[in-house]
């Protein structure tokens, strides 16, 4: 790197970084006051429970480009406002870090000391969601408690780039703008043929969305593919795996099944269907993942007119291969 401008890129890294602290305080302040508003509206009988869906369904069909306020995401406003209306300490605090983060730690926290231990831990170690909830399930906050010992008051900024703090999801939908995606580009690539490869393979499948947001209580959980099968008249999950298959796969891939059947599904569709692919160096795996609650002549309707295992065996075997000899 030629030193003559490390200071012209130190100083575009900050003010982008700012930019977009600035843009996380103002959402998580929009949240904060939209659950405030909520609040105080139930709270005078002026609105009833189900409001919350009726706002949901009214944003989704009237603003279309405002992003983020399923009505899961808004009863979570709600909870945010009312675990900490009665603190004012810590208010300042939940505006510096994620709402991806801010939703761990209302929702796993049980005690408002444990609640300022992370919130503080966050902003001070700038925490990515994977690493916060590690922290959480290992018991951090107890282990610290019990030892007496304290936090390395050594920031990682050095270490880390700030800006993927908040790289949330939430705030992309803020602004209106294409999500990064966590995966790597080969993962990205490949999901994006294997897309096209079942949309040539009749006109029974609709293509719904890539990486599709479902929302599990606090957490938020991504489907490599959505499909519609207009024949089978059901949702169907695809999930790419670039490794060797583990039976945890299949298990993810039935959860997802479960909330899509439960929160997406309508009364008139039959349950979804899952399509796990796994390829490593050695071999492709197709499994499909069906409702333990269909019926033999269901099993046997979905399996007709479902794609071929052999056929999307040879197509993740295409796919690798043509990436492997273009690198």
């Amino acid at each position: 790197m030629d030193k003559r401008f490390t200071d012209i890129i130190q100083l575009i890294k900050q003010s982008r970084t700012n930019a977009i602290r600035t843009v996380n305080a103002e959402l998580i302040n929009l949240y904060w006051n939209i659950g405030e508003y909520i609040c105080n509206k139930i709270e005078q009988s002026e609105w009833g429970d189900s409001v919350v869906t009726e706002l949901a369904i009214y944003i989704e069909t009237n603003e279309p480009d405002i992003k983020g306020f399923s009505d899961k995401n808004i009863w979570r406003m709600k909870q945010f406002y009312e675990t900490y209306k009665d603190f004012p300490k810590l208010s300042p605090l939940v505006r510096e870090i994620s709402w991806t983060n801010n939703l761990l730690i209302f929702s796993r926290c049980k005690t408002l000391e444990e609640m300022e231990f992370y919130l503080k831990y966050v902003k001070q170690e700038n925490y990515s969601k994977r690493e916060l909830d590690r922290q959480i399930s290992a018991s951090l906050f107890e282990r610290t408690m019990i030892g007496n010992s304290k936090l390395s008051t050594a920031l990682r900024e050095s270490n880390q780039d700030l800006t993927n703090t908040f790289k949330d999801s939430y705030v992309f939908e803020f602004l209106n703008l294409p999500e990064p995606h966590n995966e790597s580009e080969l993962q990205r690539v490949l999901v994006r043929q294997m897309k096209n490869f079942i949309l040539e393979l009749g006109k029974d499948f609709l293509f719904i969305d890539e990486e599709y947001k479902l929302q599990v209580g606090n957490s938020d959980f991504f489907i490599d593919l959505l499909f519609y099968h207009r024949g089978l008249q059901c949702l169907v999950a695809f999930e790419l795996k670039a490794g060797k298959f583990k039976p945890g796969h299949l298990g993810q891939l039935n959860f997802y099944l479960e909330a899509l059947d439960r929160d997406i599904r309508k009364p008139n569709e039959n349950p979804s269907i899952g399509v796990l692919l796994c390829k490593d160096k050695d071999s492709e795996v197709v499994e499909y993942a069906l409702s333990r609650s269909l019926s033999p002549t269901m099993v046997s309707e979905y399996k007709t007119q479902l794609p071929d295992k052999k056929l999307l065996q040879q197509k993740l075997h295409e796919l690798f291969e043509n990436d492997t000899n273009e690198n």
